[in-house]
């Protein structure tokens, strides 16, 4: 079994700036695709950003491009989401999951593909 844990939500004005974090533990780390995903109140979840194994591939939803980085340190089993230049529609409960892949280089953006979810953190961002 898998743990995934964020952290890092908070309150932001607009156009600031906040880190969310997100640990997994369990297994090796390094096995797993990681992504990030959002749900604002009365919608659906959507995707905002994914990282293959080794970190070289990354994949943005179009609304936090240039905005939004996804990183991650697979021998520290955490990888991060670098929020910048926050606007209030980013408002939403931000979810880490994690997604078991043979593929080094593979981006998972549907979110019924992941297997593991952590409990998500809450960003509000105020205008």
């Amino acid at each position: 079994q898998v743990q995934v844990v964020e952290s890092g939500g908070g309150l932001v004005q607009a156009g600031g700036s906040l880190r969310l974090s997100c640990a997994a533990s369990g297994r090796t780390f390094s096995a797993y695709a990681m992504g990030w995903f959002r749900q604002a109140p009365g919608k659906e979840r959507e995707f905002v950003a994914a990282i293959s194994r080794s970190g070289g591939s990354t994949y943005y939803a179009d609304s936090v491009k240039g905005r939004f980085t996804i990183s991650r340190d697979n021998a520290k089993n955490t990888v991060i989401l670098q929020m910048n230049v926050l606007k209030p529609e980013d408002s939403a409960v931000y979810y880490c999951a994690a997604k078991t892949t043979a593929l080094q280089s593979r981006v998972v953006v549907t979110p019924t593909t992941y297997d593991y979810w952590g409990q998500g953190t809450q960003v509000t961002v105020s205008s």
